[in-house]
């Protein structure tokens, strides 16, 4: 086997699809949200506990989890963790009870590696020079993976009814992971060394000294995570209260803006290619802050919010493209690791954003939501000019 093979552009195609179905899974919950708190009796705070906990046990298993990139196999560890997430699917599907639906969303949460393998692996067979191209065509697969979700969870759920999500979910998740080892045939280079399970895990902390700028990275992108989940959670419940009045269907159709960012990330991309990443990002933050501004003083109407919400959905996701390239185009032997760091930071930002999400709806409606989105943006908005200055 050749194990410096590029991706064929097949290849590249059929692992975006897969990165898709294996990230859609934590995103059913957001337009279904006010449905399954209101059939398991809970309030809007404590609904909020179901991506929370799934947020912050993604975060722990990426970081015990994901370092096993730079010891093992890749395609194994995709299919292995795939496969948990199918169980997990499963426990939420059938859950009669608060406590087993959270318990099964948790160990989704824990098991959802593979989206964060994928990068990694295909940064090992594609040329430098289209690095940026190739991160942006999988983050392409991961925001079609959130938009089929969050729009089809609202129309199924409307429809068919909220547990009718999950069973498609699970038929989807099995589908992959039964097709995964051919979608990751050949090609990849065998990690070196054998380094014991701890001292992988231990060896993350020298790199965080070394690579000091990968906490910037993820503190950013944790942020921009943050207020991503608390956006669609707020807004999720904001329109299906009894004011606004819209059903669930609503809710994914609004999301469908998503599709936006389908045709513009790989555009990002190439930009940020030729003008770098640190600067590019700094441009997206700032875009990305005039529409969060924007959610308040339009957010009255339905068709008012389309506009901050194309807005943030057209630069958002540039922002994980560009903090990943600050640090994929480092050594391919600790590309795994520095990807772990990145993501826990993003995914604690994610577990904190989804429960202030739902709790700021709770005590102070939509203007609560609003007033911590703004908060979140204008925090990313000053770390990624300060991060230009430090990346000179």
């Amino acid at each position: 086997m050749n194990h410096t093979a590029r991706l064929t552009a097949a290849q590249e195609t059929s692992l975006a699809i897969a990165a898709a179905v294996v990230t859609a899974n934590a995103y059913y919950i957001h337009p279904i949200i006010a449905l399954v708190a209101d059939h398991f009796g809970v309030s809007h705070a404590r609904i909020g506990l179901v991506p929370a906990l799934n947020q912050l046990a993604l975060a722990v298993g990426i970081f015990l989890l994901l370092p096993l990139g730079d010891r093992f196999s890749n395609r194994r560890l995709t299919i292995a963790f795939a496969t948990g997430q199918t169980v997990s699917l499963a426990v939420m599907t059938f859950a009669q009870g608060f406590t087993l639906f959270v318990l099964g969303s948790t160990l989704l949460g824990f098991f959802t590696i593979a989206p964060y393998l994928l990068p990694a692996y295909a940064s090992k067979r594609v040329a430098p020079e289209r690095l940026g191209q190739v991160t942006a065509k999988l983050t392409a697969g991961v925001i079609l993976g959130i938009l089929v979700a969050r729009v089809g969870a609202g129309v199924v759920a409307e429809h068919f009814g909220w547990r009718a999500v999950y069973w498609a979910a699970t038929g989807l998740m099995l589908a992959v992971t039964l097709a995964l080892p051919r979608l990751m045939e050949g090609g990849e280079r065998p990690a070196s060394g054998r380094q014991s399970y701890t001292g992988l895990i231990l060896s993350v902390f020298p790199l965080l000294s070394r690579h000091r700028e990968i906490l910037i990275a993820g503190a950013i992108q944790g942020l921009n995570f943050a207020q991503f989940i608390a956006l669609w959670l707020g807004l999720a419940l904001y329109l299906t209260s009894p004011p606004m009045g819209y059903g669930t269907d609503t809710v994914g159709y609004l999301a469908g803006l998503a599709a936006v960012s389908i045709a513009s990330t790989p555009w990002l991309g190439r930009w940020s290619d030729a003008i770098g990443p640190r600067t590019a990002r700094m441009v997206f933050a700032s875009i990305q802050l005039i529409g969060i501004l924007l959610l308040w003083p339009l957010g009255g109407t339905l068709w008012g919010l389309l506009v901050p919400l194309f807005i943030a959905n057209l630069v958002g996701p540039g922002i994980d493209v560009t903090g990943r390239m600050t640090f994929l185009s480092l050594d391919p032997a600790i590309r795994t690791r520095l990807t772990t760091i990145y993501v826990v930071i993003m995914f604690i930002g994610g577990g904190i954003g989804s429960y202030a999400g739902t709790l700021a709806y709770d005590i102070h409606g939509w203007a609560g939501t609003c007033a911590l989105l703004a908060g979140c943006s204008l925090a990313l908005t000053a770390l990624s000019f300060a991060a230009r200055r430090y990346g000179r």
